[in-house]
């Protein structure tokens, strides 16, 4: 599989049909309990081959490699992982999950305790699902994926240069080198306007996808991607194993200030679902930038490109 194609999300994890929005979000899914250091301490990528944000954590004092992914909706624990911290206490109410591939499963919960660093994430509420290939040796090697009910909470602190994160609070200032971004929050999510060809596209800020952009299938015939360009196979890791996809390549794309030329991007089949974004926008549009993200207040900050200065 070339890492340049993989495309991780997770989303539409919720309640079954007919539970209540404000039970899901404030008793079933209630927040986590996060203390931060004072100086907040970097965190290396734990899988140096990838460009997404994968750190070792400790779960309930185990530890695991977890996935940052600002375009999940809820955290996930893997299945058959789970199973080795021995007897744990679930929820009883089952879980309704999508990849981007339109898969789905039918999990539970659990609530589990997570230590980042000098950073603890208490008391997180987590789906229980089988994220296959992600646990992989040979892949990601992630267990777990910390999604928007994390992020939510904090500011995430994108170091992609030196291949770093960390977790700072709500309040904390963004350094002097980042631009705000327009950005709005739907849902949960980050989203922006993307200019594909002239075509404007909203995408999702989504830190789980390693491609510079990912459209869906009536996103990209709408940006006129489909008019003879040469297309090739790639293969996608989504929720639950892979998923194979079109790439083609995007004479002009601009995003955040910034317009890349010839941008090979990821088609992925159109997903009948309410509200799952028509793009998203992944880790290769932040090479070379600082970028920090504050999901629960609808912001985001970044570098320019060939700023390359990364602040204390």
């Amino acid at each position: 599989m070339n890492r340049r194609d993989l495309l991780i999300r997770v989303g539409a994890v919720g309640a079954t049909v007919g539970a209540a929005w404000w039970f899901r979000d404030n008793v079933l899914w209630r927040k986590p309990d996060i203390a931060l250091l004072a100086r907040p301490e970097w965190l290396p990528f734990a899988e140096r081959r990838a460009n997404v944000p994968t750190v070792n954590v400790r779960v309930n004092g185990r530890p695991v490699r977890a996935l940052i992914d600002s375009g999940a909706q809820y955290s996930v624990i893997d299945r058959d992982w789970l199973k080795t911290l021995g007897a744990v206490e679930t929820f009883d109410m089952p879980i309704l999950a999508y990849g981007v591939g339109g898969q789905a499963q039918i999990g539970k919960g659990v609530t589990l305790d997570v230590a980042a660093g000098g950073a603890r994430i208490d008391e997180l509420r987590t789906a229980i699902l089988d994220l296959g290939l992600l646990t992989s040796d040979d892949s990601l090697g992630t267990p777990l994926i910390l999604g928007q009910d994390v992020l939510g909470e904090i500011i995430l602190d994108l170091d992609p240069r030196h291949r770093r994160i960390r977790f700072l609070p709500r309040e904390a200032a963004p350094p002097t080198e980042v631009l705000p971004v327009e950005v709005h929050r739907k849902g949960k999510a980050l989203r922006t306007a993307v200019m594909v060809e002239g075509t404007k596209v909203e995408a999702v800020i989504d830190t789980g996808s390693s491609a510079l952009l990912a459209l869906s299938r009536s996103a990209a015939a709408s940006a006129g991607l489909f008019d003879g360009r040469e297309q090739r196979r790639g293969s996608s890791l989504v929720l639950g194993g892979a998923m194979a996809s079109t790439l083609v390549e995007v004479r002009s794309l601009t995003f955040a200030d910034q317009t890349y030329e010839k941008a090979e991007t990821a088609v992925f089949g159109d997903v009948a679902l309410p509200g799952f974004p028509d793009a998203l926008i992944g880790m290769e549009a932040f090479v070379g930038r600082r970028v920090l993200l504050d999901l629960g207040g609808g912001r985001m900050w970044a570098s320019r490109e060939l700023d390359l200065t990364v602040g204390p």
